[in-house]
């Protein structure tokens, strides 16, 4: 096994606020509590320990026991759970949506690096205990995204109608899934793990939550890993409080405008991910996930007949609190009000919305979590190892836009040296006397000289491009070839973890795929990892 690491920055594939915050950049830190290094983990678990309810934790711990009761766990998931009822045990945690048969790669990686912190703390804080918990988006009703997955090129699709949370949704349909996606898996060994594991989590469950906690569970069970479906009375209730303050003070959507306005201060060049609303709720019952909006008359729940009036709406929470589903904004505090947790983990888009929340849990008197960016990588089989090998390809040259891949590596292996900087310089310095001859004899003619050397270096760019097609059309052969493994890595000149699903990879690797990403993916890296397989 062979790992190379290439910075994140270097990969064109990171924002420029992700790169801005894995710089440490000064102007950030008003974003963020404390910076992911193990040593900032003694202040982080000083401050939840001190604010973190102790008698939530029996509730935490009966609830996780519950909604685990019909998977066959682990010792060590079970020890887990029982462990969150001491006042020294703490969580990190990731969270996902309920994609089918996990979806893109990447949330191996997102669940891979949950795991491996804990157990660095551990090595860190030996007198803590430290719990890897997956927060399923049991919530979420955005089926369309979620629905798929890709498998050799080709989508592998669940179609249905679909309205209210996905978690609840009935497995219909799965079967002819089932039947194509066996199809195409051959008849390896691993196919037939393969295959099992899809029959097991989806033909023999009930729901996509079931389905979704089982999947998980077979995959990183033996590690400890503990599954938690916010969609949960008990859970809820305890966060009632906050709701009200969302519902009727306003008060995130106050505070993370505020945050908003000052991200944008900071640099225009960053994305905001996700914007408040004046209430960030969902009404959930009977197949339906509509918001909760304020009018003249009250409150009512969008798209039905559903309305209260501001007491009608306060008691229904009180008796009801399951039927009130956060949105993305409300969630991340729903999930660090009822869990003693120390770290949130996941991907570029997710660390970018936690950031624009900082000052809405200061507010709300509740710890920040620290953030930490997912395990990014890309993992080269042997047979493609050897491809990039032959071709004397190098692996940060893979990243490129593939116009300037094909580019950089036809200037490297012609025996033509096509690059015209040098004759684009002296055509520089030779117009820099035209225009000094101009100023001195008659300023009218500046716009004539700037207009002639604007046309000249256009004609050696095109005379380059011309050279560099006629090399490309001479080297056709490797050219196909470099396009042909960039194109395998690079799945629709995208990141092959977010194109690729996990059996693709599992085919080749079998058993070993999750050990081996376990054993080769640090969580506190800062940068991107190739894995050679």
């Amino acid at each position: 096994m062979e790992v190379d690491c290439i910075p994140f920055k270097e990969t064109g594939y990171f924002s420029k606020l992700i790169c801005d915050y894995l710089g440490q950049e000064k102007s950030l830190l008003p974003f963020f509590n404390r910076f992911p290094q193990i040593e900032n983990f003694k202040d982080q678990i000083a401050e939840k320990e001190s604010h973190f309810p102790e008698d939530l934790r029996p509730v935490l711990v009966t609830t996780l026991n519950k909604q685990h009761q019909n998977t066959e766990i682990s010792e060590a998931t079970s020890t887990n759970i029982e462990l969150l009822g001491d006042t020294k045990t703490f969580t990190v945690v990731t969270g996902h949506q309920l994609n089918l048969f996990t979806g893109p790669l990447y949330f191996l990686y997102k669940i891979i690096s949950t795991i491996n912190l804990t157990r660095q703390l551990k090595e860190a804080y030996p007198k803590y205990d430290f719990v890897p918990m997956y927060w399923m988006a049991t919530e979420d009703h955005d089926f369309d995204e979620i629905n798929y997955f890709n498998f050799r090129g080709k989508k592998v699709q669940w179609n249905r109608d679909a309205s209210g949370a996905v978690g609840k949704l009935k497995l219909d349909g799965l079967d002819a899934v089932f039947s194509s996606f066996s199809s195409e898996l051959g008849n390896s060994q691993q196919a037939k793990q393969l295959t099992a594991l899809f029959q097991k989590a989806y033909l023999n469950h009930d729901n996509l939550t079931d389905a979704t906690r089982f999947l998980a569970n077979e995959l990183f069970g033996e590690y400890g890993l503990v599954i938690v479906d916010g969609d949960d009375a008990d859970l809820k209730k305890q966060f009632v409080p906050y709701v009200k303050k969302d519902i009727f003070g306003q008060i995130p959507y106050t505070k993370v405008s505020e945050s908003i306005e000052a991200l944008k201060q900071v640099s225009t060049d960053y994305t905001i991910q996700v914007n408040p609303r004046e209430i960030n709720y969902f009404y959930l019952m009977d197949g339906i996930r509509e918001r909760i909006v304020k009018d003249d008359d009250g409150f009512k729940v969008n798209n039905t007949k559903i309305r209260f009036s501001q007491s009608e709406l306060e008691e229904e929470l009180q008796n009801y609190p399951e039927r009130f589903s956060p949105n993305v904004i409300a969630r991340p505090l729903y999930q660090e009000t009822v869990l003693p947790n120390l770290c949130y983990i996941g991907g570029g888009g997710e660390l970018a919305y936690w950031m624009e929340l900082k000052s809405y849990f200061e507010t709300m008197q509740v710890p920040f979590p620290m953030l930490l960016l997912r395990n990014s990588a890309l993992v080269l089989t042997q047979k493609q190892a050897k491809k990039v090998e032959k071709l004397d390809l190098k692996i940060s040259d893979l990243f490129l836009k593939q116009n300037s891949f094909i580019n950089k590596k036809i200037r490297e292996i012609s025996n033509i040296d096509i690059d015209f900087s040098t004759q684009k310089k002296h055509l520089e310095e030779q117009f820099s006397a035209m225009y000094q001859l101009a100023e001195a004899t008659d300023k009218t003619f500046l716009g004539a000289v700037k207009a002639q050397e604007v046309k000249q270096k256009k004609g050696l760019d095109v005379l380059e491009k011309r050279l560099l097609q006629a090399q490309k059309r001479k080297l056709k052969d490797h050219v196909i070839r470099m396009t042909d493994i960039q194109n395998e890595l690079f799945p629709n000149q995208s990141l092959q973890e977010r194109q690729l699903n996990f059996s693709e990879l599992y085919l080749e690797m079998g058993d070993s795929l999750i050990p081996t990403l376990m054993d080769c993916l640090n969580p506190l890296t800062d940068k991107f990892m190739v894995i050679k397989y």
